[in-house]
C-alpha cells in the first residue's frame, strides 16, 4: 500500500493527545478552572476571578501552541511525505529524499487510532503519526488498522 501526505501542526497534536496521557486532560482541566474562575467572580471576588480566568487561557492554549512550534522548528515538518507499508513495516520517506525512516511494527511500544490519523508509539514520548487523509480509501484504512492489530493486537 502506497501513502502520501503533507504533514500539518494537528497531526503533531494528534499524536502528543495519544502518547502523553496528561495532554489529553489539558482542556477539561483548563475549562474546569475557568468555570471555577467564573463562579468567583459571580461571588464577588474579581481579582482572583480575572486571574483564574487568564491562567485558564493560558493553559488551554499552551498545547496547541506548543504542536504548532515544535512544527515549525522541525526541520522536515510540511514536506511531503510519501510511504510504503507491508505486513512488517511503515517505510516513510520526504518526497525530496532528505529524510527516510523505517518503522518495523513488530518494534513499536503500541498504537492508537484517533478522529483523523493513526499514532505509532514508538518508545517513550517518540511517535509516528500517519494521518488518514494520506490514505486512498476507507479500504486502505482498514487494511493499514488489520495490519496494526495483528503486529500488535487491538488499540
Amino acid at each position: 500500500m502506497r501513502l502520501r501526505w503533507e504533514p500539518v501542526p494537528a497531526d503533531w497534536s494528534d499524536g502528543v493527545r495519544a502518547v502523553l496521557p496528561f495532554a489529553r486532560w489539558v482542556p477539561w482541566f483548563a475549562a474546569a478552572l475557568g468555570v471555577f474562575s467564573a463562579v468567583l467572580l459571580v461571588l464577588g471576588q474579581v481579582l482572583p476571578a480575572v486571574f483564574g480566568l487568564c491562567c485558564a487561557v493560558l493553559i488551554g492554549a499552551l498545547p496547541p501552541f506548543a504542536a504548532w512550534s515544535a512544527f515549525r522548528r522541525d526541520p522536515i515538518a510540511g514536506r511531503v511525505i510519501t510511504a510504503e507499508v507491508d505486513e512488517r513495516s511503515l517505510r516513510m520517506m520526504t518526497l525530496d529524499g532528505t529524510a527516510y525512516s523505517v518503522v518495523e511494527f513488530a518494534g513499536l511500544a503500541g498504537w492508537r487510532e484517533t478522529e483523523r490519523s493513526f499514532v505509532l508509539a514508538t518508545g517513550g514520548s517518540a511517535f509516528h503519526v500517519v494521518p488518514g487523509r494520506a490514505f486512498a480509501s476507507t479500504e486502505d484504512i482498514d487494511a493499514f488498522r488489520g495490519l496494526l492489530t495483528a503486529a500488535l493486537g487491538a488499540r
